[in-house]
């Protein structure tokens, strides 16, 4: 009998294995990275949580040093004085390990990037988890003596400040939150213009407007009061600026940029 001819694989599918294994390989190294991120969080939080009663009074320390004389704060509901302290534990533990969650990003999208890329990213990578600390250190150190120094002094006199603990922690993780976000507008400014969406000068002639969605920000953000407002709008105001100016000296004018090509273009040919 004639030899049958051996069936030959489909072009098709020897294409779509070739193009599936990469994209299983991928899953299962975002997968691998974050199981790390999830057991580098679970062990700052079993690190810091025989401390969480200390480290909820050294948060809660801001509106404390402005209470009345033999007034304290409270808790209202039965489980509170452990869950609070828990879930602030928990939150500090997502914050404290940010760095290690930016590198694990990092390192899951730099084989994809060029080398100028990498280059540029990296020192974004690392000043986004130093702006968002800035913010959060701005808020503890700064918005909130002003803010809880306001509220305790315009109440009635016949009024006890007794803030409930859990009422509290939302309070300020709403404000950590927003200020740590905010500080990072520079970052989000500086990438607009690296990538050619904007120009330092169109974001310039866009001031007015932006300094009027600093503030509806600061309303939508903060408590309503114009003191907070106040101070989370302005500094976003100054983080634009920043980025503005640092944005300038990374951008290159579109003919400048053409230039270089064409140089890059003659250079190979000869």
């Amino acid at each position: 009998m004639p030899n049958e001819p051996t069936a030959q694989p489909d072009e098709e599918t020897e294409n779509a294995t070739s193009d599936a294994k990469p994209m299983v390989t991928h899953l299962i190294e975002l997968r691998d990275r974050l199981l790390r991120t999830l057991v580098i969080v679970l062990l700052l939080f079993v690190a810091m949580f025989p401390f969480a009663n200390e480290i909820y009074s050294f948060v809660s320390e801001p509106l404390r040093a402005y209470l009345p004389e033999n007034s304290t704060m409270i808790a209202t509901q039965v489980a509170s004085p452990f869950l609070t302290p828990f879930k602030l534990t928990m939150v500090l533990s997502v914050f404290a390990a940010m760095p290690f969650i930016l590198y694990q990003t990092w390192a899951f999208i730099a084989p994809g990037l060029y080398k100028k890329e990498r280059f540029i990213v990296l020192p974004l990578f690392a000043s986004s988890v130093m702006l968002f600390y800035a913010g959060m250190a701005f808020a503890y150190f700064v918005v909130f003596p002003l803010i809880f120094g306001f509220f305790t002094s315009v109440g009635p006199d016949n009024v006890t400040v007794m803030t409930d603990i859990s009422s509290y922690l939302d309070f300020v993780l709403k404000l950590f939150f927003a200020f740590g976000i905010a500080f990072e507008i520079p970052i989000a400014t500086f990438i607009l213009i690296w990538t050619g969406m904007v120009t330092p000068s169109t974001l310039a002639g866009k001031r007015p407007y932006v300094l009027v969605c600093c503030f509806v920000l600061g309303m939508l953000l903060t408590p309503p009061d114009v003191i907070s407002q106040s101070l989370l709008a302005i500094p976003m105001w100054l983080l634009f600026e920043v980025g503005i100016l640092f944005g300038r000296l990374i951008h290159r004018p579109a003919n400048t940029e053409d230039d270089e090509e064409l140089e890059e273009d003659q250079a190979s040919e000869q």
